[in-house]
């Protein structure tokens, strides 16, 4: 059948410019083993339209083989093997879909306590957490767990979905209660942004479409909160932090700074500063692919030039407003990632904006318990353990404290004998050194950094490596 003639032309450059307009929100999902995440997301993936036909064939062709009924929406996004082994999430998965208000993504976490470092890795990004908790059980201890690490890594916002309310014939009740001992336990975490829904993921109840199985809720539906909540962008909010990735010299008449803008707003005109040599120039033009331009906001990558000549390299920071804390010495929050525990004194590597510093974590001053944030004593940090800790770099860091700004309070920690990436961490502030640093220590420190890395590298390569007294 022909098109009406009075229909108007569908115009690519039209809808494009639309989905630009449209704001993204970051969001993860936590809770415990069974709790039904995978089901969420995927049911409203499903119940939005956001899910292609060849992925429903074959789903619901697995489905068939697992017994799981017409279609299971959990392995719309559990894609390992392993997952549909075993019926759990244990990697990160993220999934990207829009609706008709605004652009989403879902970092879709594991539950379990063995894969600890993957939910921080997932919700590190997120301005949103949703924390699943089973009607049938309230909320466990890993439940309170997940909540203390999205409290920890910085999620404003918290939406706590009462999943399975169909095994508890739609209790008003049991939800209640619920929200009545988590809200409590939220409030002692410093969460204000709280919102609790009940929903039924399996039935789709109060996910896309308000459920008429609870006439006594009367809020949104989890997708009407996802569209409706107010996220501020606090990046673009912050101080100007641009970290030097390359100098652009293609020609002797430009001499550009390239890199990402980790925070802030620049325009041409706007005074810097060279933080660490303290130098201050204006910026005379933002250039990118397409040209120059008139603003710039993170996270866009783009080329600066100065009013003036100034000596900048990679890994330099140029920043506007209040300037960053230069310090070698720190205390930081670090999530620990690695099956070898961490080795205090020995040295390390931090990947620290566009920087790699050599580093030692010099102490640990106690493990976090993450079901309530307890400091718990320690001298190590194990598998997914997570604590306290100083560190000592050999370079200065330019940081602001995490809870500032998420990308210059940031780093993460490689064994340079490996380059396995080991732990990350978030800076909380500088601390003075435990010890006077004479400049014959410094330089002695500078020359054991590598030390032991070139030994074992050459004993590595096949030669023989004597060690003179």
């Amino acid at each position: 059948m022909a098109a009406p003639r009075n229909a108007p032309a569908f115009s690519v450059d039209a809808f494009l410019a639309a989905e630009e307009q449209k704001d993204l929100l970051r969001f993860t999902t936590a809770g415990s083993v069974d709790d039904g995440k995978s089901t969420l997301i995927g049911r409203l993936l499903y119940d939005s339209k956001n899910v292609y036909e060849d992925q429903i064939h074959s789903v619901a062709k697995a489905s068939v083989n697992r017994n799981a009924g017409p279609l299971d929406f959990s392995l719309l996004t559990d894609g390992l093997r392993a997952e549909r082994e075993q019926g759990i999430t244990i990697d990160v998965a993220y999934r990207y879909f829009a609706t008709a208000r605004r652009k989403f993504i879902i970092a879709d976490t594991p539950g379990h306590e063995q894969y600890t470092r993957n939910m921080v890795t997932g919700a590190s990004t997120a301005d949103l957490a949703i924390i699943l908790v089973d009607a049938r059980h309230g909320a466990l201890a890993q439940s309170h767990r997940h909540a203390c690490i999205a409290s920890l890594v910085g999620i404003p916002h918290f939406l706590i979905a009462v999943n399975k309310m169909d095994l508890v014939d739609y209790s008003q009740s049991i939800f209640e209660s619920i929200r009545s001992e988590f809200g409590d336990f939220l409030a002692k975490l410093g969460a204000h942004r709280i919102s609790f829904i009940p929903i039924s993921a399996l039935k789709g109840d109060n996910v896309v479409d308000r459920s008429a199985a609870m006439p006594w809720y009367r809020g949104p539906s989890l997708l009407e909160h996802l569209e409706t909540v107010e996220v501020q962008d606090i990046a673009i909010g912050a101080a100007f932090r641009f970290p030097v990735q390359r100098v652009v010299r293609p020609d002797h008449t430009f001499r550009g700074y390239a890199g990402q803008i980790a925070s802030g707003v620049v325009r041409p005109g706007d005074e810097i500063t060279v933080v660490g040599s303290g130098r201050r120039s204006r910026v005379k033009t933002i250039s990118t692919f397409d040209g120059d331009i008139d603003e710039a906001f993170s996270p866009m990558s783009v080329t600066l030039t100065l009013e003036d000549e100034i000596d900048i390299s990679r890994g330099d920071l140029i920043a506007s407003g209040d300037l960053p804390t230069a310090s070698r010495h720190f205390e930081a929050t670090l999530v620990w990632m690695n099956e070898q525990t961490l080795d205090p004194g020995r040295r390390y590597l931090l990947k620290h904006a566009a920087q790699l510093v050599p580093a030692e974590i010099t102490s640990v001053r106690h493990r976090v318990n993450v079901t309530d944030l307890a400091p718990e004593p320690a001298d190590t940090l194990g598998l997914n353990h997570i604590g306290v800790v100083e560190i000592s770099a050999l370079r200065p860091l330019y940081f602001d404290p995490y809870r500032d700004n998420r990308r210059t309070g940031s780093f993460v920690v490689i064994d340079a004998r490996t380059n396995a990436t080991v732990g990350a961490g978030m800076i909380a502030r500088a601390v003075e050194p435990r010890t006077a640093e004479t400049p014959s220590e410094l330089r002695k420190a500078v020359l054991n950094v590598w030390h032991d890395e070139a030994v074992e590298a050459l004993r590595r390569a096949g030669f023989e490596v004597v060690i003179q007294p």
